[in-house]
């Protein structure tokens, strides 16, 4: 190989990944125009080198798995705030009773977000979108679960949550809408 022939393949080997990221970025751009919260879905798309290479089922897909993972985060932590020993007080029973409902709700929307990844493999767009519309119904039950016992107080720290696995879903639902189906 010539020495014209090694600086023209060092070139290109210099320049293309820089042509695709630009490329993919755009493409990335492109799709979280279409949701309903731009800064959210290119902070999470960027934070996975994948979606460089993604294409726009690919970038569902992203978003998806990172639902799955703030969700099944959610119920862990729920589980974590489980009480250790039994305590008599009504109230405390009360809110044992709904972190443990939340808890097994948040692992639900994780199921169905996951669900949605087999979906969008499989190409069936409208079974995607349903179980991501299904994830984040399943963290308004639990907040609705806080109402029927007016006493115990909806912590702050889960509605933060709740709303932060609500806008990851609606970035999910605003990408599908692009697939056409």
């Amino acid at each position: 190989m010539g020495m014209k022939n090694l600086v023209m393949l060092l070139f290109l080997y210099l320049v293309t990944p820089t042509t695709f990221v630009a490329a993919d970025q755009t493409l990335i751009q492109k799709t979280c125009r279409s949701t309903l919260y731009y800064a959210l879905c290119m902070s999470s798309l960027k934070s996975d080198p994948t979606s460089l290479t993604a294409d726009t089922k690919g970038l569902a897909a992203i978003m998806a798995s990172i639902g799955a993972a703030n969700a099944t985060a959610t119920s862990a932590y729920l589980s974590s705030q489980l009480p250790t020993s039994a305590n008599n007080n009504k109230n405390n029973s009360n809110r044992t009773k709904l972190i443990r409902q939340c808890s097994e709700k948040y692992a639900f929307a994780a199921e169905a977000l996951r669900a949605s990844l087999k979906d969008l493999a499989e190409e069936t767009y409208d079974y995607a979108y349903m179980h991501v519309a299904a994830a984040a119904d399943y963290a308004n039950v639990c907040r609705n679960g806080f109402k029927v016992f007016p006493t115990v107080a909806y912590p702050a720290t889960l509605r933060r949550r709740e709303e932060g696995l609500k806008r990851i879903c609606r970035v999910v639902l605003g990408i599908l809408d692009l697939l056409g189906w």
